[in-house]
């Protein structure tokens, strides 16, 4: 999950602020921390709702892995612009623009009855996301008195993480429904009910959206942009909004300072080239240090949880009672890294959380190995299932389970398995997500070619570009691979769920809270706003990637492949962090960029 910047440049305030100005103060935390809230929904709202999508939508894996990476990839599209909106319209109008896009993604996505739908209804609420994790720690930052902003950037980075938790919460009710509904009704009243549940959850998420934009209407510009387009009245106007007089006014003179040493550094000669040491070790660091922060898993691992503990061996109920002690894990750990930060340092905290992720995630791949190894393949037999005009349509129930795997001397309970089918059309394969057998009320392993080949030559090119599409039309279906393995039992799921709350504490404690600060700390001054830009788009591309690729891989490797994987990148992280790393705490930004500035030893 990111974490945001905490701003360097608080000005020295002279005055005690009054009850009015305090009060107006908490508002905008109030306001702000509602955009966290929105922030953790985007992230968090899809675990819960996954698993009901699953079951009642026809959606291959590659399509499902879509719909939680749409999310990521409205986040990249978005960020690229945020900068660019914020100085051109105002920092409050886009938090009202962010808030209003969220309002009315959720409507597109809980109305859904195509793909189509689903997915650019995920993806407007990323554009929202982007939008809101860009603008609003910057209103803060511009906003706060010096002796509120840390502990305003603090509780954006708290409510984020408690709106993953909160969505949590909200998947766990809708669990307890299905499960009464159950023990209490047919295969058909529960396949409706879970199709109104994945809906309703994603319902019960638009009143914060609707409360951010309403809370976004009454708070003040920021009053450094104001300055910035030379409305100075107003500036000083915003700034008395939290401030006292003698404060707004010594504020007023350094931003007007400030204004008249960058107009005169502009008609002087730069200093040096942009390709010199500090400049370069620094972003190329930046860069490394982000993409490996996304290739942990962190957020393909909250947005698949659920998913995840139920193969795992839990039921229904308990793996929605397992996310939410995952993001309750992650809340409270989020405020034990922030009082840490400080005192313990930041390279200190990233080589504990780094040390931390490596063992936890192999742990959990060792988990998931002992589960998979016992595998069936009965890749011939759903070869044979398969209809003239090419598509499969497989009901995955203990019957059909028994009858996949025959009367050979299986270990695999029938009425405890798991189906993952790999499949191609031509050159274009594709892979279903895994189906148990004690799932009541899902919906049948359907492959079809509509499903399974792109829309057009451009998605075919992204998807392979060496692939011919105009054959795949006329190509039959071709099982490539099939596993029944056996779902493991409660306690082995309640173990491997141990394995994941130690993943999300070091990630939380660790990383979660000191990368993005770290980072913009090394940005030299020069390159600080283009440098973190290009590091987060890097970023958000690292995350789009690995939620699109998740499922796929699973479903045609194993779980146990992709937590070696991640852990393989965390060891990467760690010796970033603990060889090339320096510790920031307590030095200027002078001081740092002098460390990358220092030519190597001859």
């Amino acid at each position: 999950m990111p974490a945001f910047p905490i701003a360097d440049d608080a000005p020295r305030e002279i005055a005690p602020l009054d009850p009015r100005r305090t009060a107006y103060t908490r508002f905008v935390l109030l306001v702000a921390g509602l955009g966290g809230l929105l922030y953790g929904v985007d992230v968090g709202i899809i675990g819960g709702a996954l698993p009901y999508l699953q079951a009642t939508r026809q959606l291959s894996a590659g399509q499902l892995s879509t719909i939680v990476a749409a999310v990521l990839l409205g986040s990249v599209i978005s960020t690229l612009f945020a900068g660019v909106l914020a100085d051109l319209i105002g920092r409050k109008p886009l938090m009202i623009v962010s808030g209003i896009a969220f309002s009315i993604s959720i409507p597109i996505i809980a109305l859904s009855q195509s793909y189509s739908a689903l997915f650019y209804g995920r993806l407007l609420q990323g554009i929202s996301g982007g939008f809101i994790g860009v603008v609003v720690p910057l209103y803060l930052a511009e906003c706060l008195p010096a002796s509120t902003r840390g502990r305003g950037t603090a509780i954006f980075q708290w409510l984020l993480t408690f709106g993953i938790f909160s969505a949590a919460v909200i998947g766990l009710y809708f669990s307890y429904r299905v499960t009464h509904v159950t023990a209490t009704a047919n295969a058909h009243a529960l396949f409706q009910f879970k199709d109104h549940a994945w809906r309703s959850i994603f319902w019960v998420s638009l009143p914060p959206g609707a409360l951010f934009v309403m809370g976004a209407l009454f708070v003040g510009e920021s009053p450094r942009w104001l300055f910035r387009k030379g409305k100075t009245s107003q500036a000083e106007t915003a700034l008395l909004r939290s401030r006292m007089p003698e404060q707004a006014a010594l504020e007023l003179a350094e931003m007007a300072a400030r204004d008249a040493s960058a107009s005169s550094s502009t008609t002087a000669q730069p200093s040096g080239s942009i390709l010199r040491r500090k400049y370069i070790i620094p972003f190329v660091l930046a860069c490394v240090i982000l993409a490996c922060n996304q290739a942990t898993g962190i957020n393909s691992i909250i947005g698949y949880n659920t998913n995840i503990l139920l193969q795992s061996g839990l039921s229904d109920l308990a793996a929605h009672w397992g996310y939410v002690v995952f993001t309750a894990v992650n809340f409270c750990m989020t405020m034990v890294g922030v009082e840490l930060i400080d005192r313990k340092g930041r390279k200190f905290l990233f080589t504990l959380g780094c040390s931390g992720l490596f063992a936890s995630l192999v742990l959990v791949g060792f988990l998931f190995r002992t589960s998979e190894s016992n595998s069936v393949d009965v890749t011939a037999q759903v070869q044979a299932m398969v209809s003239p005009d090419q598509t499969l349509k497989l009901p995955f129930d203990p019957t059909s389970a028994a009858h996949l795997l025959g009367s050979g001397a299986s270990t695999v309970d029938n009425t405890r398995a798991s189906l993952a089918v790999i499949y191609s059309y031509g050159d274009y394969t594709g892979a279903t997500s895994i189906h148990r057998s004690d799932d009541a009320g899902s919906a049948p392993i359907t492959v079809t070619r509509a499903d399974a080949l792109p829309g057009s030559r451009v998605e075919s090119f992204f998807q392979n570009p060496f692939a011919n599409l105009d054959t795949a039309k006329t190509a039959p279906l071709h099982i490539v691979g099939a596993k029944i393995s056996a779902v493991p039992t409660s306690q082995h799921g309640w173990l491997l769920a141990i394995g994941l709350y130690l993943f999300m504490s070091f990630y939380a404690i660790g990383p979660g809270v000191c990368v993005w600060l770290a980072l913009s700390e090394l940005m030299p001054t020069r390159i600080r706003s283009n440098g973190m830009s290009i590091a987060l788009v890097i970023n958000q591309i690292v995350s789009t990637a690995l939620a699109g690729v998740f499922l796929p891989v699973v479903s045609k490797h194993g779980y146990s492949f992709i937590f070696f994987l991640f852990a393989g990148c965390s060891l990467v992280y760690l010796l970033t962090v603990a060889f090339f790393l320096p510790e920031t705490k307590g030095r200027t930004l002078e001081e740092i960029e002098q460390l990358f500035d220092k030519a190597p030893a001859s």
